[in-house]
């Protein structure tokens, strides 16, 4: 009797903190305040797993299932990330950029100059605005290539790769667009060949170039208009469709598979 009590002590004191275990995740996840959030209890099955994504309110717009190569890091993973990162950085250098930056003929070329000069950090500040747009602009690109290489613009992403491509349109534009505002010789002229040959184009050349100039030459119309495009119209633009973009990378069920 002795021995045959001995195997069943050591089998009950290896089942007690089993059993604490169970209790302690019963009050956890099997209470009124756990099931009024998690209406699909707690994501241990296929079910629940596919459940949480889809009910929840940050996680829905992700697919609930992807493919083995999605998550596989290669040389051209997150080109499409590492660019939306560049924005983010832009975002922030631009708004700081703003509170030192008065966008008029008279103003502009000296607020640059002392921007460098006088306040602290300053020429950190936009020297690291220009060569993120320029990263920007370069992983973008590179972006697109992978895309159109890998075969990844093919259905069900075709419409995906429209929007891809204003995107890429978007970021050409905030990098032109960007290039007058410091109001040097460089910017000038630079601009000038650039609306010229908006309006070389064919029938709404001349009205375009108009437009985006205010006049008949590179002066005040055209900087505050280029000011307004660069740091409101198009950067929103940009968030829109990047938004779109994000979103549709989930629907279409993640990234598509190589070839």
């Amino acid at each position: 009797m002795a021995a045959s009590e001995e195997p069943s002590k050591q089998r009950n004191s290896q089942e007690r903190p089993q059993r604490i275990q169970d209790r302690i995740y019963d009050r956890l996840f099997h209470n009124y305040i756990w099931q009024s959030v998690f209406r699909s209890g707690y994501p241990s099955t296929p079910r629940n797993q596919m459940l949480a994504i889809a009910t929840n309110i940050f996680l829905h717009l992700h697919p609930t299932r992807l493919h083995r190569t999605h998550v596989k890091i290669t040389y051209t993973y997150c080109l499409g990330g590492l660019a939306f990162f560049m924005f983010l950085i832009l975002t922030v250098t631009g708004v700081l950029l703003m509170f030192y930056y008065v966008p008029s003929t008279d103003r502009a070329y000296t607020d640059v100059a002392a921007l460098e000069t006088n306040v602290e950090f300053g020429m950190l500040m936009r020297n690291l605005h220009r060569w993120t747009g320029h990263a920007m602009v370069i992983l973008v690109f590179l972006h697109m290539m992978r895309v159109f290489y890998t075969g990844a613009y093919k259905p069900p992403h075709e419409f995906n790769w429209v929007v891809g491509v204003i995107l890429l349109v978007l970021t050409l534009l905030l990098s032109f667009t960007g290039y007058l505002l410091p109001w040097d010789q460089l910017a000038l002229w630079a601009v000038t060949v650039g609306t010229n040959m908006v309006g070389s184009a064919p029938y709404l050349g001349d009205e375009v170039r108009l437009v985006l100039l205010g006049g008949y030459e590179v002066g005040e119309g055209a900087l505050i208009r280029f000011y307004t495009l660069h740091v409101l119209a198009l950067p929103l633009l940009a968030a829109i469709f990047m938004a779109v973009h994000f979103w549709r990378i989930r629907r279409d069920g993640g990234m598509a598979e190589p070839l």
